[in-house]
């Protein structure tokens, strides 16, 4: 059972990046699906969610600029960051909860000119 993430990278300021994550061995079709991030010496905290619904939530210092969707056929959920800032450079996890926490291994995105 993994979750695993994809697409992180170096980007210059008001540029854009798209995070992708597959779930593997897990069905997470019934579950909320997340995007975590943790800044260097700051706590992880919740970017994005997505109900099995398709209804949305967003941290509000990224409402506007990142949009989460999800492919409940092929298991999968995305996160698209738009007009990126340097308070936007952080590792990004994806995750899940199914019983128990699952995370994915993270994603370094660096925001940086």
């Amino acid at each position: 059972v993994q979750l695993q993430a994809s697409g992180g990278g170096l980007v210059q300021p008001g540029g854009s990046l798209r995070l992708s994550c597959a779930a593997y061995g897990i069905i997470s079709t019934n579950n909320n699906l997340n995007w975590y991030r943790q800044a260097p010496g700051k706590q992880r905290e919740l970017v994005a969610g997505i109900a099995p619904s398709g209804s949305t939530n967003y941290a509000d210092s990224v409402k506007g600029r990142f949009t989460i969707s999800r492919d409940n056929a092929k298991n999968t959920v995305d996160l698209q960051m738009n007009s990126l800032k340097s308070e936007d450079t952080a590792v990004y996890f994806c995750h899940t909860y199914i019983y128990r926490h699952y995370w994915g291994q993270g994603t370094l995105v660096t925001v940086s000119s």
